[in-house]
């Protein structure tokens, strides 16, 4: 991918290479993958060709999800929990019906504590829901921040609220970041998250940034972390 943004190589050759690796079973491969499809989704979301390229995402990455299924199977290892949770969020936030489904439905019995999910599928199940949710999802995702015991799940919930694609709900995840809910460490990931999640929050995290500059300078005083939230 690094040549095709180069313009050495055609984009449309580095997806059929892409395609060849429907029946790989290697983590590595799938995080390389989903990484530079990621980056291409980001640059085809300004062009007529963002819903396209969700079509080829869900096509690639649906035969791998079946085979993975969404429950450990007895002798499976640890790279292949990160695959499943990997080509599982990759799936639900590309729109694959039948992940955004079976999420909907495991989120559900999550929130109710009747089946709490395992920590390997949190992120990929909390991405889809919000992707495709509304307020009410998000109200939902806020309150089990709030109620999180363990600051690994706030800052799991922190880190995929960038996802929720409606306009104000943006606004709301924005201001979110800058409240007390949120450490002053971890505020970077939420407007990461946003600027990553789609066009709208890239345009809106930027604005914000903008906005809030003197605050948020003011309180990292120019160390790494202003960096990297000039970066994203």
């Amino acid at each position: 991918l690094p040549q095709a943004r180069a313009g050495i190589i055609s984009t449309v050759e580095v997806l059929k290479v892409m395609e060849a690796f429907v029946n790989e079973p290697n983590y590595t491969v799938w995080s390389d993958l989903s990484c530079n499809l990621g980056i291409l989704s980001t640059l085809l979301s300004h062009t007529d060709f963002h819903e396209d390229i969700q079509v080829f995402i869900r096509d690639v990455f649906s035969p791998i999800g079946e085979r993975l299924g969404w429950d450990p199977k007895p002798g499976e290892g640890h790279l292949d929990a990160l695959l499943r949770g990997l080509v599982l969020g990759k799936l639900g936030k590309a729109g694959h019906k039948a992940t955004l489904e079976e999420a909907r439905r495991r989120f559900k019995e999550h929130v109710e504590g009747k089946h709490i999910l395992s920590a390997d599928l949190r992120s990929p199940v909390y991405v889809t829901v919000l992707k495709h949710g509304d307020s009410s999802t998000l109200d939902t995702m806020l309150k089990l921040h709030k109620q999180a015991d363990m600051q690994e799940e706030k800052n799991r919930i922190e880190r995929v609220l960038g996802a929720i694609s409606q306009p104000e709900l943006i606004q709301k995840v924005l201001t979110f970041a800058l409240s007390e809910e949120v450490r002053p460490q971890d505020t970077v990931s939420v407007i990461g998250g946003v600027a990553g999640g789609s066009k709208q929050g890239r345009k809106a995290a930027w604005k914000f940034v903008r906005d809030n500059w003197e605050e948020l300078y003011n309180r990292y005083q120019g160390g790494f972390l202003i960096s990297r939230l000039i970066k994203v």
